[in-house]
């Protein structure tokens, strides 16, 4: 119950109004109907033979119905720790052997294959598949197909895709309005310093004889 908790407790997180408008929208996401009949049958998995079957029976029709209306396949066979969140439904497959750290994301299309270990707080969405004895490490934020027997682990690193700031310079009337943004090749960047030329120019003279005739004519002048 501590675990299912918690999983509600992440879907609220995600949802933006009221104490009850949010729990409303909570519990009618796909994704929480998932994790819903998840826990239940991962419950039922330790409780005695007289309750366990029944339940198993009715675990077994809702682990359908979910698979067939939302796409999500999640076995209780699979471990995962407490906070899972769903956010989109489609497409999404979890294998029995897998094993799901605390307060993960899956999103939609994503397999996960087996004996895959995805440790707290990753994120894991896209088109994708988690190949077979993959480990994600803590945060690991994945949007692309892993190779079986991969370990994958945070670049803690950061990129710079752009020089041109935040905003404009302000204008005439003393205001400033946001600026697009420009991604660009994070090549090694050159000199800011503008480079002059030094071969033949039109005429086919070199660049230092155009400027010492360019300068010679302009003390005649």
């Amino acid at each position: 119950m501590q675990n299912l908790r918690a999983d509600l407790a992440r879907a609220l997180e995600y949802e933006n109004g009221g104490r009850a408008r949010r729990w409303l929208l909570a519990l009618g996401a796909p994704g929480t109907h998932a994790v819903l009949v998840y826990r239940l049958g991962r419950w039922a998995l330790g409780q005695p033979a007289p309750v366990r079957v029944p339940l198993g029976v009715v675990y077994q029709l809702l682990y359908l119905l979910v698979r067939i209306c939302w796409g999500i396949e999640i076995p209780r066979a699979a471990r995962i720790g407490p906070g899972l969140y769903i956010g989109h439904f489609g497409g999404i497959a979890v294998s029995r052997r897998a094993v799901i750290g605390r307060n993960c994301a899956l999103s939609q299309q994503v397999t996960i294959g087996d004996d895959v270990y995805i440790a707290p707080g990753a994120r894991v969405f896209g088109r994708i598949r988690i190949g077979n004895n993959v480990k994600i490490g803590p945060n690991a934020v994945v949007g692309e197909d892993i190779p079986d027997n991969a370990v994958v682990a945070l670049d803690p690193g950061y990129r710079i895709v752009s020089y041109r700031g935040n905003r404009r310079a302000l204008g005439y009337a003393g205001r400033w309005a946001p600026q697009r943004q420009h991604w660009v090749n994070c090549a090694p960047s050159r000199s800011p310093q503008a480079h002059v030329q030094s071969g033949p120019d039109a005429g086919g003279r070199s660049g230092s004889s155009a400027r010492a005739a360019s300068a010679s004519s302009s003390t005649q002048s």
